[in-house]
């Protein structure tokens, strides 16, 4: 049987049956909040009474692989945010591909001119949080796993396909805890030899093969409180930490460009200080977000930031590092980005590009410790994290074929 004509020609036959699946399964992710923060934040959630509960769109998933007889795994660290990973294959020749989509999203925040968690149907587009991050692809590649067994495809592949849907990608505590990838890696409870994350957007005309590292340090500076009537009595700690983030704002990095990545990054995301007006603040606090490039070490941003706060006079400041991850770079030719340009080329009529990114993926995760990993996937990539996040019905349909057809080659 030539596995790959087989597959082009069950969607050719039923694309609209294709479409229409792919909308109910995410449609009904969707309505489930799995809204994922860090947990000082949780209080801003009260619908939650852990941080994602993913075990929500968990349970959706488990019931469409029994209900397709595919076997899965379940792994959880703590009850509420389980892993659970669809196999496909015979598993012969030790080649295993994860395809992996997470079931947390972000808050919806404002400005959406429909409920976010109820999908809307709009110009070929799906609109509510999550349709692109990550839920569309996740139900994409389910669909894919569908049609794979349906067609018998599967008892043809001597390798593994392994469709994962994970807890905790969008938000990490500062203990460091993970409840996703990296506790599933940490514990070997997979084993993958490549890995497709279909999280980047760039709608699949981009692979993702490197990543730069991402730093949330909090900055606390301490001063006195006292009476707005008697400044003089107090140590203002808003304008110390003024003169800090003058300084921060200054500062240059220890680094080298890389051909890729190209140069870090730093954000001063958020800033908290003072209860009143009337009230000089003995505390003030700031969020920086720090992407680094290859080379750069999280003792010597540290070192920097410090030197910063020295030039400060009197300034009293304590640095934490809320979360530390490395930066990672893999070549850009290579078996999977092949398998990935050959057809994308055939069935699209374009070839991607790699390319290297600031944000972060489970690719992250996985290159570190071993695996052949890059993103690719659909969607467009202004659409993550904003109100009225949308994605392209026909583009998740194109991923599910394209999934199978890089399925049957990297794993036959």
């Amino acid at each position: 049987m030539d596995l790959k004509a087989t597959i082009k020609t069950y969607f050719k036959e039923n694309s609209d049956e294709i479409r229409n699946r792919m909308i109910v399964l995410i449609t009904e992710m969707v309505k489930e909040k799995t809204v994922n923060v860090v947990s000082e934040k949780l209080p801003e959630h009260p619908y939650l009474k852990i941080r994602g509960e993913e075990y929500r769109v968990a349970e959706i998933v488990k019931r469409e692989l029994d209900k397709n007889g595919i076997e899965y795994d379940e792994f959880a660290r703590m009850e509420g945010r389980p892993n659970v990973i669809g196999k496909l294959g015979k598993n012969i020749n030790g080649k295993r591909l994860l395809m992996p989509g997470h079931m947390d999203i972000v808050p919806a925040g404002e400005g959406w001119d429909t409920d976010p968690y109820e999908v809307v149907e709009k110009d070929g587009m799906l609109i509510g949080r999550g349709t692109l991050d990550n839920k569309g692809p996740l139900a994409s590649i389910m669909v894919a796993a569908e049609i794979l067994k349906k067609l018998k495809i599967d008892e043809e592949l001597n390798g593994q396909l392994m469709i994962a849907a994970l807890a905790d990608e969008e938000a990490e505590d500062p203990d460091g805890i993970d409840y996703g990838i990296g506790y599933l890696m940490d514990e070997k409870l997979i084993d993958p030899t490549y890995s497709i994350i279909p999280d980047i957007g760039e709608n699949m005309k981009s692979i993702d093969i490197a990543e730069k590292g991402r730093t949330v340090f909090k900055i606390i500076a301490t001063g006195r409180q006292a009476h707005g009537s008697t400044p003089e009595r107090g140590i203002n700690a808003v304008y110390m930490m003024a003169k800090l983030v003058n300084e921060i704002e200054k500062m240059k990095f220890d680094y080298e460009v890389h051909p890729v990545l190209g140069h870090p990054s730093l954000n001063l995301g958020e800033i908290h200080g003072g209860a009143a007006p009337n009230i000089v603040p003995g505390t003030c606090m700031i969020y920086i977000d720090i992407r680094s490039v290859p080379g750069m070490t999280k003792e010597g941003v540290i070192k920097q930031l410090k030197a910063c706060g020295d030039k400060v006079e009197n300034g009293k400041f304590e640095f934490q590092v809320m979360s530390w991850k490395e930066p990672h770079a893999i070549e850009p030719k290579n078996e999977v980005v092949d398998v990935i340009q050959k057809y994308t080329k055939e069935i699209l009529g374009f070839v991607p590009e790699p390319m290297g990114q600031g944000g972060g993926t489970y690719a992250k995760t996985l290159t570190l410790k071993g695996v052949l990993a890059v993103g690719w996937g659909p969607g467009d990539d202004e659409a993550f994290h904003v109100a009225n996040e949308y994605v392209e019905i026909q583009q998740l349909v194109d991923f599910a074929l394209l999934t199978c057809l890089c399925a049957i080659d990297l794993l036959q």
